[in-house]
């Protein structure tokens, strides 16, 4: 079975006791380049330019619609919205063949320490075993602890920790952790 056939069977929205988690939409774009617009988020992330501004919000949205609708880039992404459609960041799966789904995902920072990221992966976590997945991975600065607490708390294993050589995390220390499907 290909890694696609795993993306087909994701939901495109998940419903949690506290947030909804759909597809991002042209209406979340200011909000992305709102939230996203923030050197710490920046900081711990690979594939988040800063500034981050309102194009490459609609230009994201945009990308991920075509994603979802043929597959042509295999990452399943998913917006996160309080039950009052308040958006406060984003969570996805990207696929690579014969690798595991590799999880990612930031909060805009008026959110963070309220457990909504804990609520978001676990839902994630959650659907990805209904699919099938056998496994999934995400990789972490090494000093952001407290990402690296909610991957723990939802059933991920530190499997190693080493130096990033490229991009722009280049010199700094990355976790990288794996959590197995539970049947």
């Amino acid at each position: 079975m290909t890694d696609f056939a795993f993306f087909e069977r994701l939901p495109e929205t998940l419903d949690t006791e506290r947030l909804l988690l759909r597809a991002p939409a042209s209406e979340d774009a200011a909000d992305i380049a709102r939230l996203a617009n923030n050197r710490k988020i920046h900081d711990n992330l690979a594939r988040l330019p800063h500034p981050y501004t309102l194009a490459d919000a609609e230009q994201f949205v945009a990308r991920s619609a075509k994603s979802h609708a043929d597959g042509t880039n295999p990452e399943h992404v998913w917006a996160i919205h309080t039950r009052d459609e308040n958006f406060i960041g984003m969570i996805s799966l990207n696929f690579h063949t014969g690798e595991p789904a590799v999880l990612g995902y930031w909060l805009g920072e008026p959110y963070w320490g309220e457990g909504f990221a804990s609520e978001a992966v676990a839902a994630i976590v959650e659907a990805s075993d209904m699919a099938g997945l056998p496994m999934l991975s995400a990789r972490v600065i090494t000093t952001n602890k407290a990402s690296i607490a909610v991957l723990a708390k939802a059933g991920f294993v530190t499997i190693g920790e080493a130096i990033d050589d490229c991009g722009p995390h280049k010199g700094i220390a990355i976790t990288s952790l794996q959590r197995e499907r539970r049947l």
